[in-house]
């Protein structure tokens, strides 16, 4: 999916939060989940994403360290294109907004990458690997709406695309 242009009708709308930000820009993080599992309802662009970046985790998951080359290219092609959206779809933040570590592109690519090792996991269960899988997602699942929320109401602002 390449990335949409700031102006081009997407298909989606939402209500506005009071920085005038889409509320749907960073949908919820079960939407999010559930489109790491494949299960995409709407043409939300984010979730288009995720829903491709899980699949490239999963490919490189079955491949191991062999003939990563491409694979990896198009995985950080879905991050760029997941960071300018983002950039065109949230207004400039406050001076006072703490900059967060990574970039919306990178912590998704993290849940896809979460999500498709739980669900290897559950496949290939070895003790205390399916537990120790699916609490690392669950963790890093709040962590991305606890950093929506503050991205929303202007508390952290996200790192530049680069």
């Amino acid at each position: 999916m390449d990335t949409p242009a700031p102006d081009q009708q997407d298909g989606w709308r939402g209500a506005f939060s009071e920085r005038g930000i889409r509320m749907d820009v960073l949908p919820a993080k079960n939407r999010l989940l559930a489109a790491c599992r494949g299960s995409v309802h709407d043409s939300h662009p984010l979730l288009q994403w995720a829903s491709e970046l899980s699949e490239i985790h999963l490919q490189l998951l079955a491949i191991g360290d062999r003939t990563r080359g491409e694979i990896d290219l198009r995985r950080a092609e879905l991050v760029h294109d997941i960071d300018v959206w983002i950039t065109w779809q949230l207004p400039p933040s406050s001076g006072g907004a703490r900059v967060h570590t990574e970039t919306m592109g990178a912590v998704i690519n993290r849940l896809a990458q979460f999500t498709a090792a739980a669900y290897a996991a559950l496949a290939n269960p070895i003790d205390g690997e399916v537990l120790g899988a699916w609490e690392r997602l669950g963790e890093l699942a709040i962590g991305y709406e606890d950093l929506a929320d503050e991205v929303r109401v202007g508390r952290r602002r996200l790192p530049c695309a680069r």
